[in-house]
């Protein structure tokens, strides 16, 4: 990776409980089944050995991912952040958009972003425009959509 994988404290907990269930729960279980349904004989027809397998193979791939991310990971609590006047990594934004419509944003770690939850990526367009910027700031944001100029409202931390 080129760049850190910045997390909350919050998020990076996410990431480690669902590795611990997967590892410690779900793959124990699929490895139990797979090898009852290897002890009936044929596997060539046997629904459950090959079901077992696949999804055997889906959470090996998912504890990797996992592991890696984990690994990347740099946690960073915004409650430490020191200029709270300004939009850093956890901030959480209220932004005004040219026709007046207010949007509240917290700025999170890729994993952990829910743009219906109001939490949008680190390295979003969105986010990286707003980056530095302090209450009454203007900042232009070219989306999908076209672009838009926003308004930074208030910064808030928790």
């Amino acid at each position: 990776m080129d760049r850190p994988n910045y997390i909350t404290p919050a998020g990076y907990a996410a990431l480690k409980a669902e590795y611990d269930a997967l590892f410690g729960t779900e793959r124990p279980h699929i490895v139990e089944v797979i090898s009852w349904a290897a002890g009936n004989g044929d596997r060539s027809e046997n629904g459950d050995y090959l079901y077992g397998r696949k999804r055997l193979r889906e959470i090996d791939r998912r504890l990797g991912w996992l592991a890696r991310r984990m690994k990347a990971a740099k946690v960073v609590d915004p409650a430490m952040q020191e200029d709270r006047g300004r939009v850093f990594f956890g901030a959480t934004v209220t932004i005004a958009d040219e026709e007046d419509n207010h949007r509240t944003v917290t700025l999170v770690g890729d994993d952990e972003a829910d743009a219906a939850q109001g939490r949008i990526g680190w390295n979003a367009p969105i986010a990286r425009a707003l980056r530095g910027a302090g209450v009454g700031d203007l900042r232009r944001v070219t989306l999908p959509g076209g672009e838009r100029e926003y308004e930074v409202m208030t910064v808030r931390y928790p």
